[in-house]
């Protein structure tokens, strides 16, 4: 039987300025997801992947484990390089793409990057679908000290390790470290399971401007005529984050009006 295979999409998830509302959920849709179904990998995004309150450590986990990665550059996103970074930092398989509306980085310019049509033509999508497609069975085909990074392009070589391991030492490490705070928390939160994609969310207890939350409440702004605005994940210091009402994984701050005004009470 073989071993299923997962693509870890580092992208905008949220609305981006200069582009309309829901773009970047229509290129997961229509670009992304066949291109890594088309190419033998299951496709896994930040918001598909939210099933504990640690955010942070399950996506970096995800970023470190998957077999591999593809990384939409589009709207030069804080948080997509970041992760990008995280990626690179252990000189593991990427591909890169991007809209044809966004410049080059400076900084991974000497990395091959896929562009495509940021308005998503019938016409070109399919050939786009196919170009990425290509490129991910190439990518995790290719051999180790193919250029995957800027740790190549600036040759600083990684840990070498004998050839029974399939990551590097650092990777190891990290993994393990991650794997132990999961283990740690998932203990405190009852939860046997902590590495399952099937795990369901536990239910914490949170508070926001002095009132309490539980994750999975409907947040509601009781400044805006309590309109619903979508359902509390996690709170992490004066950081709320939650799902909005498209499925997207949005945020805000104590220093946000929003934070003062949010309520779980439809009334």
């Amino acid at each position: 039987m073989n071993k299923e295979k997962y693509c870890f999409v580092i992208m905008p998830i949220s609305d981006q300025e200069g582009y309309e509302k829901g773009h970047f959920t229509r290129v997961y849709k229509h670009l992304i997801i066949p291109a890594c179904k088309s190419a033998g990998f299951i496709p896994i995004r930040a918001d598909d992947e939210v099933k504990t309150n640690h955010i942070v450590i399950d996506i970096i986990k995800k970023i470190l484990e998957s077999d591999i990665v593809l990384c939409d550059l589009s709207a030069k996103n804080p948080n997509v390089m970041y992760e990008l970074g995280i990626r690179q930092a252990f000189n593991k398989k990427t591909v890169l793409i991007k809209d044809n509306k966004t410049s080059r980085i400076f900084d991974i310019q000497g990395l091959r990057t896929i562009d495509y049509d940021e308005n998503l033509r019938i016409d070109e999508v399919q050939t786009k679908i196919e170009s990425i497609s290509k490129t991910l069975k190439e990518t995790t085909e290719s051999k180790k000290d193919d250029i995957n990074s800027l740790i190549q392009l600036l040759s600083i070589k990684p840990a070498v390790l004998p050839e029974n391991y399939e990551i590097s030492k650092e990777s190891n490490l990290v993994l393990s470290a991650l794997n132990d705070i999961s283990k740690r928390l998932a203990k405190i939160e009852g939860d046997e399971n902590p590495s399952s994609f099937n795990r369901k969310p536990e239910i914490a207890e949170f508070k926001i401007n002095g009132h309490k939350f539980h994750s999975g409440n409907q947040l509601f702004d009781s400044g805006n005529n309590h309109k619903q605005i979508g359902k509390l994940i996690t709170v992490e210091g004066e950081t709320v984050y939650y799902k909005n009402l498209e499925g997207e994984i949005k945020s805000f701050n104590g220093n946000e009006a929003l934070y003062e005004r949010i309520d779980s009470i439809p009334f």
